[in-house]
C-alpha cells in the first residue's frame, strides 16, 4: 500500500486534514510530515496578533499521522482492506515543549508500542524543521471494522 492509498483512505478531509506526506511506513512504525499554512481556520484566533498552532491541532496532526496512517496500513497487513475507515481515539498523553507557527513544517515519527485486537498504542513525536523536538507522548486509538 502507497502512501497516496493510505491517505485517500483517511476519514478527514480539508480543512481537518493534517498529512501532507508519509516518508516511512513499515509495520513497526510511520513517519510523515505537514505543513501549516498561514491561512489555517483556527489561527484566527489562537493568539490575537501572534497566531499560534493551538496543542489539540498538534496533537490531532500527530494522531493521523502517527495513528490512523499507521492502523490503516496495518490492517491491511492482516488482511483487513478497509475503504472507510472508523477510528475512534481511545486515550493521549501528549507533552509540548515548542510553540508551531503559521508556515512551518513539522515531522510525525511515530512507533509502534502494540497492535491488537484492532486496538494500536504509538509512541509519537513531532520536530520541527530544525529537528528540535514539538512535543511527544502516547496516542491510542482503535479501528472499527463494519461487515
Amino acid at each position: 500500500m502507497t502512501s497516496k492509498q493510505i491517505i485517500s483512505k483517511l476519514p478527514y478531509r480539508k480543512p481537518f486534514l493534517f498529512v501532507d506526506e508519509l516518508i516511512a511506513i513499515s509495520e513497526n512504525g510511520i513517519t510523515g510530515n505537514y505543513t501549516f499554512k498561514k491561512d489555517e481556520y483556527f489561527y484566527k484566533g489562537h493568539f490575537k496578533d501572534n497566531p499560534t498552532t493551538p496543542g489539540v491541532i498538534l496533537t490531532e496532526t500527530m494522531a493521523q499521522i502517527g495513528l490512523v496512517c499507521l492502523g490503516i496500513y496495518l490492517l491491511k497487513d492482516v488482511g483487513q482492506i478497509i475503504n472507510e475507515p472508523k477510528i475512534a481515539l481511545t486515550a493521549n498523553a501528549v507533552e509540548f515543549y515548542l510553540p508551531v507557527y503559521p508556515e512551518e513544517k513539522v515531522t510525525v515519527i511515530s512507533e509502534k508500542e502494540y497492535f491488537r485486537f484492532n486496538k494500536l498504542k504509538c509512541k509519537v513525536k513531532m520536530l520541527n524543521i530544525k529537528g528540535e523536538l514539538v512535543c511527544r507522548g502516547f496516542i491510542s486509538g482503535m479501528t472499527l471494522i463494519e461487515d
